[in-house]
């Protein structure tokens, strides 16, 4: 846009005084020479300018610049005008000399840069002086070189034939009022308030010309900014303009100031004069102001419509980009389910969505409605905004209108499933409840039958009786997404069908006559869940990859797998549901507890202890959740139409899940805060506002509790899936979770041992960790400290790493009546390196060795299980020959070692001899020797 400067000065200022380009000169310049020659400047009646020069003996002495100066300026303070008419030079010389009048007359002659009209001189009043001046001006009169008649006066009555006495001063005789000094004062003032309106009508200028060429900036900040920065230069020139118009009223003032004070006195026409130029100014200066506040008025205007347009522009992109992506959400939710529960969850996701939706929507419908108030305050980018509004609200339209129609098809479909699903879930119960061995007989077989006949004639309440009737009752209104599962739903109506279509012939057969008895084979516990209700919450169906199983059957095999296929989705059903659970469960202790810790509203109410110790009491929670959230539990939904990538899924996700071991280590200072701060307001609040019934520290619980969670399903679809092609995978990933539970319970002990000077994790991963009781048999020591080591056990808590074997001492205390997690204060360590072992021990087969350095030490140690024994011995078996390989393999690449010498050692390890060391009738292994050890 484009508004023209205002002309903020008009050429009246310069008239006002003659600044000519080749001479810029004032009152200041030329003050003390125009003080020094009391020279003054008044007007005749004709409007003809008057220069007196007064008597001054020193005139002779000032220099010609001075005197050129002080003429230039006199002869510019008449408008142009007055100047045309003629300067009139009055010159006394009354007491001087006739060389002063020749000089004087010389100079004017040589310096006047005016236009001349009249010279008065008057002649020197002594008789001597006036007559050699009388003389003197006819012999050189041609010398001056004067175009205009010089006048010689013999006194001031013979100037007032000429000049008015109202035009001259006292000492001419006249009756005008003049102080010089005054005169001076006045004019100089006035000069500098002149250049003050000049100089900031030009800053108007200058700062209107800047704002003319700004353009205007594209993003919100930068217009922000340069609307700043124009308010704050416009508020320091309306400063300035304050200060010149205060400066212009104190000068009128003070020209005003004698005629103010005696009501006898009158202003002389040089002071008049000089009120009207300041006047003049005080008007122009107040024109300027009108101009620069009229442009500013409509600059301001345009910087607040291009800021409300920016900020609109702005919101648009938020709102256009957050509406784009719930429609690309909403256009990625083409699943229909092909189950009730599935249904149910899709609409409870749509039922989200469509809350997050109606923020969205609100939002645009808020900014259009912004938008239509700019067009109505006719903003200049009236083209720009309309198309804007008209697309949100396009955008909220198709959003609301395919909600709606995708509401209007899951309600078919769950409509659909619910008629459907019930009546062959119900089915399948049934015939899963009844007992092969009461079938046998035939009182069974007919009250089965009973039950079986009674069943089908439900069917006819729910039109179910063909498959062919069910499709073209939904025929009409079921929408193309739906009419892709019918297919599938209708091949389970066939299926169940056909199973009851077999069962009633079989059990026919039973009833019509007596057979001989046959061992019945009752189903695995398991896979015959006793039934609550018929209206409990139904299992998902299965997959493509289950149903092919059930279809290649037939008969009684058929049935049975369709009774373990149920089991499985019923434990499938169970996996995701506590799944979604968890999630919600994860996400009300962030936003509800974690969250609040920064809300400043409830910041008082957070504990001393408690402030900035959130990590501490969450831990690495809100990690989990988002793990939970994005991946794993999508990828278990997944698992509902493919059950048999559930082992799959864990497998693959076996590094993530490596989050519970860092929660779990700080799960004793998260308890420890807890107990410090957990009956504090705060809490109580959060409780409250969450209405859950248990406290925080229950729900900090969860992650613990899940991970345990998922291993206990996993061997219950393990039963049920015995003999299967998915069984491999499943027991893969529940050895999966089963280590990632051992490794989060041993680093939960490890980080509790204390006193251990070196690096834990130098040491490697934790293989082992377990209590036993330990008896020591070492060579060296007193006997009855031998003695009493033999018979008398030591309570220890060992960790094995593949370098390492550390002893500890268990304590577990209690503070404030809490149990406390339990400490392991360290005793002793072994290198791997340089220790043996004996797998048995004559008398307990529950006691292993563990010797070093040729058995001047051993250490018997008593498992609380033959089992645990043997894993500890594998384990330790497994580190000693990983160490003798690698020091073979080392060992062989110096060829020139000697044999039995490798690893800069003598080799004094079994594993090297071909032969093993006997100890009390027992096989044992053992490494090479080492430094003496400490006692445990």
């Amino acid at each position: 846009f484009c508004i023209s400067a205002p002309t903020v000065l008009s050429l009246d200022v310069d008239s006002i005084f003659l600044i000519k380009k080749s001479i810029t000169l004032d009152c200041a310049t030329v003050y003390q020479s125009l003080y020094t020659m009391s020279s003054w400047f008044c007007r005749g009646k004709d409007g003809a300018p008057i220069i007196t020069f007064p008597e001054f003996v020193g005139f002779s002495e000032i220099p010609d610049e001075d005197f050129l100066n002080v003429v230039t300026y006199l002869t510019s303070i008449p408008s142009l005008e007055a100047a045309s008419i003629g300067f009139i030079i009055v010159i006394d010389r009354r007491r001087d000399k006739w060389s002063s009048v020749k000089a004087s007359l010389t100079r004017i002659a040589g310096a006047f840069p005016g236009n001349l009209q009249l010279v008065f001189v008057l002649r020197p009043s002594r008789f001597i002086q006036r007559t050699i001046a009388d003389i003197g001006i006819k012999l050189y009169r041609d010398d001056f070189k004067m175009k205009v008649p010089i006048i010689m006066l013999n006194s001031v009555s013979d100037l007032h034939g000429y000049i008015d006495k109202s035009q001259l001063t006292r000492e001419l005789g006249g009756t005008l009022e003049y102080g010089h000094g005054q005169w001076i004062h006045h004019r100089t003032a006035i000069e500098n308030f002149a250049v003050t309106v000049k100089t900031t009508a030009q800053m108007l200028q200058t700062f209107g010309t800047d704002l003319a060429e700004t353009e205007l900036p594209n993003d919100v900040q930068c217009t922000e900014q340069l609307l700043q920065a124009h308010t704050e230069r416009h508020s320091e020139l309306k400063a300035e303009l304050k200060l010149a118009g205060s400066q212009g009223a104190t000068l009128l003032s003070c020209i005003r100031e004698p005629a103010s004070k005696n009501p006898n006195s009158k202003l002389n026409p040089d002071e008049l004069e000089n009120i009207l130029t300041v006047e003049r100014l005080l008007a122009q200066l107040d024109e300027t102001e009108k101009a620069f506040d009229q442009f500013w008025t409509k600059h301001h205007l345009k910087l607040n419509q291009c800021l409300q347009l920016r900020h609109f522009e702005h919101n648009f992109r938020e709102v256009k980009l957050t509406l784009d992506s719930l429609m690309g959400i909403q256009a990625k939710l083409t699943v229909i389910g092909d189950n009730v529960a599935r249904v149910e969850q899709l609409l409870r996701e749509r039922k989200q969505l469509e809350e997050r939706g109606q923020v969205g929507t609100g939002k645009a419908q808020a900014l259009a409605a912004t938008g239509d108030q700019l067009i109505q305050s006719n903003h200049y980018a009236v083209d720009s905004i309309r198309p804007k509004c008209v697309e949100l609200r396009r955008i909220c339209d198709d959003f609301a209108n395919e909600a709606k129609k995708k509401c209007d098809i899951l309600g078919k479909a769950l409509e659909m499933h619910k008629q459907l699903d019930s009546w062959c879930e119900d089915g399948i119960y049934l015939l899963a409840s009844q007992a092969l061995d009461k079938c046998q007989t035939q009182e069974g077989a007919e009250t089965a039958l009973g039950d079986i006949e009674k069943f089908l004639s439900t069917a006819k309440e729910q039109q179910l009786l063909s498959p062919q009737e069910f499709y073209s009752q939904f025929h009409v209104v079921l929408t193309p997404e739906i009419k892709e599962n019918v297919d599938k739903v209708i091949q389970k109506l066939e299926d169940v069908q056909e199973m009851f279509d077999r069962r009633q012939v079989s059990l026919k057969k039973l009833a019509a006559k007596q057979t001989r008895p046959v061992q019945p084979v009752a189903p695995h516990p398991e896979s015959s869940p006793k039934r609550a209700s018929p209206k409990a919450s139904r299992p998902p169906t299965l997959g493509k990859g289950r149903r092919a199983a059930p279809e290649a059957a037939s008969g009684g095999c058929r049935s049975c797998l369709i009774l373990v296929f149920f089991c499985f989705s019923h434990i499938m059903h169970e996996l995701i549901e506590t799944e979604r659970v968890y999630v919600e469960e994860l996400q009300s202790i962030i936003e509800g507890y974690a969250a609040e810790m920064d809300n400043p509203d409830l910041n008082h109410l957070i504990p001393v202890a408690l402030q900035n110790k959130k990590e501490i009491l969450f831990g690495n929670l809100h990690e989990i959740y988002e793990f939970h959230k994005r991946i794993f539990l999508k990828e278990l939904e997944n698992c509902v139409e493919n059950p048999e990538f559930l082992g799959r899924c864990f497998l693959k996700r076996k590094e993530d899940l490596q989050v519970y071991e860092k929660y779990c280590q700080n799960k004793p200072r998260s308890e420890t805060l807890w107990r410090q701060c957990g009956d504090s307001i705060f809490f109580q609040e959060c409780q409250r506002k969450l209405d859950h019934k248990l406290s925080l520290d229950a729900y900090l619980l969860k992650p613990v509790q899940r991970i345990t969670k998922y291993q206990l399903l996993l061997k219950e679809m393990l039963k049920c899936s015995k003999n299967s092609e998915d069984t491999a995978e499943l027991e893969e990933a529940l050895a999966t979770v089963l280590d990632i539970i051992k490794s989060v319970n041993d680093s939960m002990h490890q980080i509790a041992i204390t006193g251990y000077e070196g690096d834990l994790h130098e040491l490697g991963k934790l293989l082992m960790q377990g209590s036993f009781s330990i008896w020591t048999d070492h060579k060296k020591g007193h006997n009855k400290v031998k003695d009493l080591a033999r018979f008398k056990p030591m309570q220890r808590h060992l960790f094995l790493y593949a370098k390492l074997l550390l002893f500890c001492k268990k304590r577990e205390d209690s503070v404030d009546g809490h149990e406390k997690s339990p400490s392991y204060s360290f005793k002793n360590s072994l290198k791997m390196s340089m220790v043996g072992i004996t797998e048995n021990v004559k008398g307990d087969n529950k006691k292993f060795e563990i010797w070093y350095n040729g058995r001047e030490e051993v250490y018997i140690i008593q498992a609380s299980s033959v089992e645990l024994k043997n894993l500890w011995v594998s384990e330790i078996r497994k580190v000693l020959t990983g160490q003798l390989e690698a020091c073979r393999g080392r060992a062989s690449l110096l060829d020139f070692s000697p044999p039995g010498v490798f690893c800069g050692s003598p080799s004094l390890s079994p594993f090297t001899q071909s032969k093993v060391t006997k100890y009390r009738g027992k096989r044992g292994l053992k490494a090479h020797s080492g430094m003496e050890r400490p006692k445990l």
